[in-house]
């Protein structure tokens, strides 16, 4: 593979990381549905140590408006709902003594409406990351041009494969973004 070639494929590579980031920071946002990934960021002090709570405990949807997290150990209850109640997803957990219960409230309009500029605000810096990534790519070229190591034909070639390949991601991300969106405001 030659020079610009992988520099093509880091890029692409690079893009690929942002585009799992952002969805990602997507699937930790509340909807109306209950969901796993919507404790992802939670942690919780265990054996003298912040971890994050799927490292102690399962956590399942076993309902639509309901998680239940599981701690392999018992003695951990009291940590895992106050990871909950610490973390900044407005819930509230209820402890039976074996599992806890998360009940999940309706979302307000408002908050709703909060949702969707967060999620608009992450969506932008997805996107922005990968245009950063394009500005790298298309540096990188331009200096190997000014070294003489990349003809000008060759380096528009890879300027408009950058510019391609930003495009796509960026559709990407616009695509999640939509579906997020909608997620969000389904009553």
């Amino acid at each position: 593979m030659s020079v610009p070639s992988r520099l093509v494929h880091d890029a692409e590579e690079r893009m690929k990381k942002s585009l799992e980031a952002t969805r990602k920071e997507f699937s930790a946002i509340r909807s109306g549905k209950a969901t796993p990934a919507l404790l992802d960021t939670v942690r919780v002090e265990a054996y003298g140590n912040e971890v994050p709570i799927k490292e102690v405990a399962s956590v399942s949807a076993p309902e639509a408006r309901l998680l239940v997290v599981q701690p392999w150990d018992k003695s951990l209850i009291k940590a895992v709902v106050r990871g909950i109640q610490q973390s900044e997803l407005g819930l509230n957990p209820v402890d039976d003594g074996t599992v806890v219960r998360v009940p999940l409230p309706t979302l307000t309009e408002e908050r709703r409406k909060d949702l969707v500029k967060l999620v608009g605000k992450l969506a932008e810096e997805g996107r922005v990351h990968v245009r950063q990534i394009r500005h790298d790519l298309i540096k990188e070229v331009h200096a190997q041009q000014k070294g003489h190591q990349l003809s000008e034909d060759e380096a528009k070639r890879h300027e408009t494969e950058a510019q391609k390949l930003t495009d796509r991601y960026i559709a990407q991300i616009e695509e999640l973004l939509k579906k997020k969106t909608a997620e969000v405001l389904e009553v």
